[in-house]
């Protein structure tokens, strides 16, 4: 190849600016689009409390909890407890 010969169009500085540029353009356009799903993520993932889903883990995860406190049952058994009660919410309350 030449010495004085020019670099292809894409290869330019120019160019990956550009390509910098488009690439942030689209996880903006991402994060717009999706911006109701990720605001609970950036609020710390707490619950809609008129959610009946929510309603029917949390009352689970209290009973569980008072199991716990009142020495029934280990923490080690609370965590399947709790893993159970989620999947039973899942199952019996309608989306």
């Amino acid at each position: 190849m030449h010495e004085n010969a020019r670099p292809h169009l894409l290869d330019r500085p120019a160019a990956r600016v550009v390509a910098a540029g488009v690439a942030l353009s689209a996880l903006a356009v991402l994060a717009v689009i999706h911006r109701d799903d990720l605001m609970p993520l950036m609020a710390g993932g707490t619950a809609v409390p008129d959610d009946p889903l929510s309603r029917c883990i949390a009352g689970h995860h209290a009973t569980i909890d008072k199991g716990i406190a009142d020495g029934v049952f280990g923490p080690e058994q609370a965590i399947l407890f709790k893993q159970r009660a989620e999947a039973l919410c899942r199952s019996t309350v309608p989306q």
